[in-house]
């Protein structure tokens, strides 16, 4: 395809799938008042911000971005969603006519300002002053090894799709078959050999599903990829004929979900669903009674719900959840089973607003029989669309109280999902990384294995194939069945630009998938 015909094609599909983007112009900065010192304006801005900001979020400390990315990109928003009217800012005049009127439902920027606009200035002043001139590096770490000993690459091209957008990978054990979703409105299934053997047409991008026994999968739509606040997305029985005595799901008008967990948690036999409606300014976190809609239990009333798990915790026989949520208030909570269908909520990690919490699992890292977190934050689609410091991977150990506490952190711009698994066979877990939301600075670092060498060393390695796409999803299972894990990436670009700053450095071949097969030691 001549890069003419490729440039044509990014360019409709972007304009197809982009982002709204809200504008914003600079918060204007007044002078510091007469008889009135720096030192002085800089104390009462923060404890101004103090007061505001951490009203709804931890406290933003001015070192997590730099001056300008605080005074032109997070700030006025939050100025809007303070109620205060800043020149030129029309707060729902940029989003298209049903999402303006969800929004509007919401009242996130309330008609009476919270506070006065000289109160607001020294807010600003006090980032301005005291935030550094440019977002703060990495620190020191090791350099990753650009080879995978472990893995074969194989790049994979699913249907006819000239632009990959996958956002959805799963692997159903049962039926050795791999589903992979995309943002087309497709859900592709594949057997052993990536060799497609079916294709579903759906009516929004699919984000999840799950392979109950003897049932057909259950599949999760998200509604609208891009933010929105729309009730669109859809939990359905993935069944083109319904089997005699058999009830379908399909539950319908869910805010903007992105993954559920199915389980027994009100111990009555039968399966009920939790579900992350991550949303945008709204959402929530639920569960539903026997996957029935009519029987909905909210247990956190906040947008950003990314993952759960369901699991029994303190070991008391019922089934409990943990969940890490983004949006603003940014943490992970575990909702112990009281019995009964109740919960009880502990916040067992607090985060930033700018943390960019956006993927967990549990494992047991130090072999004590207690569930570990390993956590990836990088989220960078948002006000603050910079290079952070602190974004990357982390475990935190268990103190076998359902306690964590941070036990290592590997730097990595961007960072969207890591899994543990035994990849090499040598008895502890290994770590798979990618890296969605980066800058593409150095792309082959999309994705990151991260090799146990030992209480909690790793050595990292990339592959050159990494640099061909943007790794949204990742799936870790024995796909070939040879006795080994491996490991497929699934692509997503949004814009055209992304693609375009891979076609300038060199680089054409665009897969859906990137295959990395297990070739064992």
């Amino acid at each position: 395809m001549s890069l003419f015909k490729t440039g044509l094609i990014l360019f409709v599909s972007f304009w197809v799938t982009s982002f709204f983007v809200l504008k914003t112009e600079n918060v204007p900065v007044g002078s510091v008042p007469k008889n009135t010192t720096v030192q002085d304006s800089v104390a009462s801005g923060k404890q101004l911000a103090v007061r505001y900001c951490a009203s709804c979020h931890l406290f933003p400390e001015p070192e997590l971005l730099d001056k300008k990315t605080w005074v032109t990109g997070v700030l006025p928003n939050m100025a809007m969603r303070l109620g205060l009217k800043l020149p030129g800012q029309d707060t729902l005049k940029p989003l298209p006519p049903d999402e303006e009127k969800a929004v509007s439902k919401l009242n996130v920027y309330p008609e009476t300002a919270q506070l006065s606009m000289d109160e607001w200035n020294q807010i600003v002043r006090f980032y301005e002053n005291t935030a550094p001139a440019e977002p703060l590096p990495q620190k020191p770490h090791p350099s990753p090894t650009n080879q995978l000993p472990l893995f074969k690459p194989r790049e994979i091209t699913v249907g006819d799709k000239q632009v990959p957008q996958i956002t959805l990978l799963k692997y159903d054990k049962n039926t050795a078959q791999l589903y992979a979703g995309d943002a087309q409105n497709a859900l592709y299934v594949l057997d052993g050999q990536m060799q497609l053997t079916n294709t579903w047409w759906i009516d929004t991008p699919p984000t999840d599903i799950d392979f109950p026994k003897n049932a057909a999968p259950r599949l999760l739509t998200i509604g609208l990829f891009s933010p929105s606040d729309q009730h669109l997305g859809r939990l359905m029985t993935m069944d083109k004929s319904a089997k005699p005595g058999t009830k379908p799901i399909n539950i319908r008008d869910l805010p903007r979900p992105v993954q559920f967990a199915s389980g027994d948690l009100n111990a009555d036999g039968k399966e009920d669903a939790v579900i992350c409606g991550f949303g945008n300014n709204a959402g929530k976190l639920f569960w539903l009674d026997g996957f029935e809609p009519t029987k909905e239990h909210v247990l956190k009333a906040l947008p950003g719900a990314r993952k759960v798990e369901i699991a029994d915790f303190n070991r008391d026989k019922k089934s409990d959840i943990m969940v890490v949520m983004a949006q603003a208030r940014e943490e992970i909570s575990i909702f112990y089973n009281l019995g009964n269908g109740k919960f009880k909520e502990k916040t067992v990690l607090r985060f930033s607003p700018l943390f960019g919490a956006s993927y967990f699992e549990l494992a047991d890292f130090n072999q004590d029989g207690f569930q570990d977190i390993l956590l990836t934050n990088g989220d960078n689609w948002d006000y603050s669309s910079v290079s952070k410091n602190y974004h990357g991977v982390r475990i935190y150990l268990n103190d076998k109280k359902d306690n964590f506490k941070e036990a290592w952190f590997y730097p990595l711009y961007g960072a969207s999902k890591a899994v543990a698994r035994d990849f090499d066979k040598d008895g502890d877990l290994d770590i798979a990384a990618t890296s969605f939301y980066s800058n593409l600075a150095q792309p082959e670092q999309g994705f990151v294995y991260l090799k146990n060498e030992g209480r909690l060393n790793f050595k990292p390695f990339t592959t050159p194939e990494g640099a061909n796409g943007k790794w949204l999803t990742m799936e870790a299972a024995d796909f070939d069945r040879d006795g080994d894990v491996d490991i497929v990436l699934g692509s997503y670009f949004h814009t055209v630009g992304e693609m375009t700053q891979l076609i300038f450095k060199g680089i054409l071949s665009f897969p859906q998938l990137l295959v990395l097969e297990n070739q064992g030691k």
